[in-house]
């Protein structure tokens, strides 16, 4: 046990002292060292009831002979974070996350890990932890919201906030329904009730095998949660003991799965960075026309909020993970591990119920194809994202003017003075991983469009990033961007902008040698940002393409 550096010899004396300081016993000391990192806080949803979980994290590794020992680790809820200054901060904070947790397992020589999380940087933050210190460890997702309820609708916190500010403003609904639609959307704990970034990674976590099979849909709150909880416990000490590290289920193979998954979900766009930072920790090289060929022969079989209108506690109820699984069993690797010890085929094999009107068969899938694609083009050389699955058929392809914008905040105060207008494209830029700095999510500008009836007739591309609440024609995550001189900084208003999805293409009407001769007249920008961890960030962060990390060494 790797715990043995701090307690075992004479030389270990003034740490023992120290340990036992915390009120361990002899007995105790014995044990291995189990830490619970855990990301509790008053301030988000998602995880203001990740108290009663620890309890039960701590009660199972007591059940099965290991000392637990809770650490806290912090997080943002990207909602309230959304569409002001504090954007900025939210995907630099997932290598914070992983930093913290690196740093604190690796300072008291902990001998494994339960991670307790749920929001939309805390998950994948928490796995590339695992991955980079590659010591057993257990994945405890808190668990979805319960929809909302008004005047006998469900109702989910994106399309009920967001949008809804939107409507009250073209006055289709009025300020008396707003109040109420804010004070109903929410009804208590857990992430957000779609398939959002925080959800989709919750179940992508349990197809890589990383947490117990359920964990991924089974709702906030519920006793279900606390027995995973509790089970989870007790099997991180079972890891230690069989010595079954991160790596060794974290393989290529488990990352292709994760990504069909995704596809067959119609998941966040963001699931793409996060994999791609996933899999760099695992020291597995992922490209982004891996996620396109996936998408091209993966079915998508379930439509959720906020295309759809299914929720997250509509999947759990069909199923789950598991049942999905099932549904995909022909085209699943089946022989991948997984912390529960049994493998995904296993799992599979122990499925006997599947609602086939939340997850249908593979054969009658919502659509052909998977959830999200990748654009490539003069705009985008290095690649770019959208959430097909969240796109009107009708509107596919697209021709529009560009307007641009060199900020949200900029495009925000336009769109809610409604300067814009059907056939425009909008472009936000400058909000890449460094010229954001942080590739905000672009939330509200997505959702004022939708709100004001131009959801199909308006598209938005950006170097930033889209919620996963974001639908519409939105493209994200344009490779290079910006502030590293891409084509997107290039664009001039009333540019003709050529959006192509089934052909995978994304291209300005310009010829190569005006272009070049755009580039030759671009100067370059300082930072937005010059001072503080931003400041820190911009300097070290890589491209969207790579998965915007900041670690680039891989632990042998």
């Amino acid at each position: 046990m790797k715990s043995k550096n701090i307690k075992e010899g004479v030389d270990r004396t003034p740490h023992r002292a120290l340990l036992y300081a915390t009120g361990m016993t002899k007995k105790e000391m014995k044990k291995p060292f189990i830490g619970i990192a855990s990301s509790f806080t008053d301030l988000i949803p998602g995880h203001v009831g990740i108290r009663d979980l620890e309890r039960a994290v701590e009660n199972g590794i007591y059940s099965n002979g290991g000392h637990p020992f809770v650490f806290g680790i912090p997080g943002i809820c990207d909602g309230i974070a959304m569409g002001h200054f504090g954007m900025h901060y939210s995907l630099p904070s997932r290598e914070l996350i992983a930093d913290m947790i690196e740093t604190i397992a690796e300072a008291h020589c902990l001998d494994g890990l339960v991670l307790l999380t749920n929001c939309d940087k805390i998950t994948p933050g928490m796995l590339m932890a695992s991955l980079r210190l590659n010591i057993p460890s257990i994945i405890v997702t808190a668990g979805p919201m319960l929809s909302g309820h008004y005047h006998g609708k469900r109702l989910s916190f994106v399309r009920d906030t967001f949008e809804a500010v939107a409507k009250y403003r073209v006055n289709e609904i009025t300020e008396q329904e707003l109040s109420d639609l804010e004070m109903c959307a929410c009804p208590g704990q857990g992430s957000c009730q779609g398939l959002y970034t925080a959800n989709t990674m919750a179940c992508l976590t349990e197809v890589m095998g990383m947490s117990l099979p359920g964990t991924g849909t089974a709702l906030a709150g519920s006793a279900v949660k606390k027995r995973i909880a509790f089970e989870s416990g007790a099997r991180a000490v079972d890891l230690v003991k069989e010595n079954v590290l991160p790596r060794n289920i974290v393989t290529l193979d488990a990352l292709k799965n994760a990504v069909m998954v995704d596809m067959a979900l119609g998941g966040s766009s963001n699931s793409v960075l996060h994999l791609l930072a996933i899999a760099n920790e695992a020291g597995i090289k992922l490209d982004l026309r891996l996620f396109d060929e996936i998408s091209k022969k993966t079915p998508q079989l379930t439509s959720l909020r906020p295309a759809g209108e299914y929720f997250l506690e509509d999947l759990d109820f069909a199923g789950g993970i598991p049942a999905l699984l099932y549904e995909l069993r022909t085209i699943v690797n089946n022989n991948e591990a997984t912390v529960s010890g049994g493998n995904i085929g296993q799992i599979i094999s122990g499925v006997n119920y599947v609602n086939n009107e939340v997850i249908r068969k593979i054969d009658n899938p919502y659509r052909k194809e998977g959830g999200i694609a990748v654009l490539f083009g003069n705009l985008a050389p290095n690649g770019a994202i959208i959430k097909a699955s969240g796109v009107n058929p009708d509107i596919m392809q697209f021709t529009g003017s560009a307007v641009v914008f060199d900020s949200e905040e900029e495009a925000m105060e336009s769109i809610s003075k409604g300067k814009i207008k059907e056939g425009d494209v909008v472009v936000i830029r400058y909000e890449g991983p460094k010229g954001g700095p942080g590739m905000r999510e672009m939330l509200a500008p997505t959702s004022q469009i939708v709100g004001m009836g131009l959801g199909d007739k308006v598209a938005l591309i950006t170097d930033g990033r889209f919620s996963g609440g974001t639908r519409g024609p939105c493209i994200g995550h344009i490779s290079p961007e910006a502030q590293e001189g891409g084509p997107i900084a290039l664009i001039n208003n009333g540019d003709k902008i050529v959006i192509d999805i089934p052909k995978r293409k994304l291209n300005v009407l310009l010829s190569a040698e005006e272009l070049n001769i755009r580039k030759s007249k671009l100067h370059a920008r300082g930072k937005k940002i010059d001072y503080g961890y931003l400041s820190r960030y911009a300097d070290m962060v890589s491209s969207a393409d790579e998965g915007a990390i900041v670690n680039r060494g891989v632990r042998k």
